[in-house]
């Protein structure tokens, strides 16, 4: 897997099992935030078998960037195996620098309003659910969502999006 700076320059390649091994070194991915027309934000449940943040719900789309690979096809991949989507628009939002326990990711932000047919297609996904903004409020700080999810709710809120 790829290294990168905070431009997202690559510097480097490593293990996903070094990466995610408390080194802590920096490593691309991408998330995508499915936003239906009322505001409701589809979460995937991560299953306990997860080796960061088991059984806790999380965004809709989240996979590594592989080495040689743009944000953009990462995120078409990522999308197509987690939740089925083939077809869809999403728009970028911008990076963001992303350090907790054992991760250190620069985070490709990417929301789309195409929800149609989503399920669950990986055994990386335990489950999808479509969540309001105060089913999610009233559940902040509480241990069921990645403390990497609650950050993306700020942001999305910040922009407008919920």
């Amino acid at each position: 897997m790829p290294l990168v700076d905070e431009e997202g320059r690559v510097t480097g390649k490593a293990l996903r099992s070094v990466i995610h091994n408390g080194s802590c070194l920096l490593h691309p991915v991408v998330h995508l935030h499915v936003i239906t027309p009322g505001q409701e934000l589809l979460l995937q449940k991560r299953p306990l078998s997860k080796d960061i943040q088991p059984g806790k719900w999380d965004t809709a789309v989240g996979g590594h960037i592989s080495d040689g690979e743009s944000p953009e096809t990462a995120l078409q991949r990522e999308t197509a195996e987690e939740i089925g989507l083939q077809q869809f628009s999403a728009r970028f939002l911008g990076t963001y620098h992303w350090e907790f326990e054992v991760e250190n990711e620069l985070v490709y932000l990417f929301v789309s309003h195409d929800y149609q047919g989503v399920s669950v297609q990986s055994p990386e996904v335990d489950e999808l659910r479509f969540w309001t903004k105060s089913e999610i409020e009233n559940s902040l700080g509480k241990g069921i969502f990645t403390p990497n999810l609650e950050h993306d709710f700020e942001l999305l809120k910040s922009e407008g999006l919920l």
